[in-house]
């Protein structure tokens, strides 16, 4: 019996070897022919013969109590393996990503992922990279982001040096540089950069380019200029997002052009003449859309004439000593309280910034799309538009107390005889839109890139134009972000890193050395 079980592995392992050979040759060949059959059969016969020669021996050895415990083990190992194997077919389908960087450089903006997802067809990426590149593999990560995204999305790499013809076919003359086709249509980008690849998206899917009309001769905000105050930098990235920035001057125009999406009022330090009034109402009326942006004191004129739209427009200055930024002074308030049953404001969640700001009220109503969209914090309040120290402290009899409406927004008739042709020429705008912020500077060159303020705007302007697939927060190029916090954040700081934690630390070690002189 010994002798016999000497040789149970060895005999029992040779019929086995025969089956893994056969199923290699198959592997190798792809074809079940002759040899991988022959061994197949052959190791099957010998396994047989193997059971019925060795049976009482096979029988002994598996009741023995260490084989027991052996194919225990094994048994629970295979269970092992097959969850493991579940779980990774499972996460073939079903993937979970998560993004551990500080700056989120690995996932896409929220308006990238609303335009892939709402692509009306295949777009393709060719990315031209040589194989030794050093910026291939982070060009290559930034279009399989895209592609897992949006099914339409596909992308493929070639290198110029192998494959020159393929070059020379759409017309690339340097390395590093991703061609975008959709339709009859293309576009390149130079960079791995999702916002330059985004904005060549929205060049090549927009059904047309909007044209936006700044209004200027009345101290306004300049488009051009790089100034802080100025709005060069709110107008790179309004054409960066496919739309035209024009100056407009409203007392030699007949009218408001009849091409324009948007018309801007940005910060007018003097009154419009009655007639630039009239241009702008007749505009409105016809279905055109207004942005005005009124600092505290400029132009009063606009008081009484934007109250036939039922904006209050108040007289006043926002003072914020608990919401305002740490380290600026309590005329900034933060803003961080939206209303969210409107397109501008319902998925935005960043703070915004307002330095020097004044109220603008409207009554709610939806039959008219009267809305105010973002509001201070309650222990915020209103004052006189003169500020005064005794200003500085909170009064119920001299003040307001918030929150204050900052943003506004509603909707005028139009009159159907003169209105302007929706999106496309398809449809007729039955209302005119209006917003009002009540400060300007918030979007000029110093400000813009402050927190959520770019974003805050430029959703404001394409809701304006219809173009509600570009609502949405975008991609910050990557660089040095300031902390911006509220006083009272700043506040918890200071006492918990600088005082409550170096406390505990200085106690701890006192009562430690304590310890060890009363143990001496």
């Amino acid at each position: 019996m010994m002798h016999k079980q000497r040789w149970l592995f060895p005999l029992g392992l040779g019929p086995a070897l025969l089956i893994a050979a056969g199923g290699i040759a198959y592997a190798i060949t792809g074809v079940m022919g002759t040899l991988p059959l022959t061994l197949i059969w052959l190791g099957l016969l010998g396994l047989v013969f193997f059971f019925y020669v060795f049976f009482t021996e096979i029988r002994g050895f598996i009741t023995k109590r260490s084989t027991r415990y052996a194919l225990n083990t094994a048994l629970m190992s295979g269970v092992f393996l097959l969850i493991i194997a579940l779980i990774g077919g499972m996460s073939v389908k079903y993937k979970l990503r998560v993004d551990l960087t500080a700056d989120n450089r690995y996932t896409l903006s929220s308006q990238t992922i609303k335009i892939l997802k709402s692509l009306p067809e295949d777009i393709e990426a060719i990315a031209f990279y040589r194989s030794d590149e050093r910026t291939r593999q982070a060009m290559f990560d930034l279009l399989s982001e895209y592609a897992y995204h949006s099914p339409r999305f596909t992308f493929r790499f070639v290198d110029p040096d192998r494959d020159p013809s393929e070059a020379v076919k759409y017309g690339i003359t340097s390395y590093r540089t991703t061609l975008l086709k959709y339709r009859d249509r293309q576009d390149t980008v130079g960079t791995e950069s999702e916002n330059k690849l985004t904005n060549a998206l929205i060049k090549l899917i927009a059904r047309d380019t909007k044209v936006f009309y700044f209004a200027q001769g009345h101290g306004e905000k300049r488009i051009g200029s790089l100034e802080e105050n100025g709005y060069a930098y709110l107008k790179d990235a309004v054409e960066r997002e496919n739309h035209q920035v024009r100056e407009l001057l409203l007392m030699n125009a007949e009218k408001v052009p009849d091409d324009a999406a948007v018309l801007v009022v940005a910060g007018p330090e003097t009154d419009y003449l009655p007639a630039e009034l009239d241009k702008i109402s007749g505009f409105i009326r016809k279905g055109g859309r207004v942005l005005f942006l009124l600092d505290p004191g400029g132009a009063p004129a606009f008081v009484p004439y934007l109250r036939q739209f039922g904006f209050e427009l108040g007289a006043d200055l926002i003072i914020d000593k608990m919401s305002q930024v740490y380290g600026a002074n309590f005329l900034m308030p933060v803003v961080v309280a939206y209303f969210k049953n409107h397109p501008v404001t319902a998925d935005f969640d960043l703070a915004t910034f307002f330095p020097i700001a004044r109220s603008v009220r409207i009554k709610e109503d939806p039959a008219k799309g009267s809305y105010e969209l973002a509001l201070t914090s309650d222990k915020s309040w209103t004052t006189a538009a003169k500020l005064t120290k005794e200003d500085e402290q909170f009064s119920a009899e001299r003040h307001k107390r918030g929150p204050v409406s900052v943003v506004a927004v509603t909707a005028a008739e139009v009159d159907l005889a003169t209105a302007k042709p929706g999106a496309g020429g398809e449809d007729i705008k039955t209302w005119g839109k209006v917003v009002v912020i009540g400060d300007s500077d918030f979007a000029s060159n110093k400000f813009l890139k402050t927190a959520g303020n770019r974003d805050f705007v430029l959703n404001v302007l394409n809701w304006l134009a219809e173009e509600h697939i570009l609502i949405s927060i975008r991609k910050k190029e990557p660089g040095l972000t300031p902390l911006m916090l509220t006083q009272v954040q700043g506040r918890v700081v200071f006492w918990l890193v600088v005082v409550i934690l170096p406390s505990l630390v200085l106690a701890l070690g006192l009562a430690v050395a304590a310890r060890r002189r009363r143990s001496a």
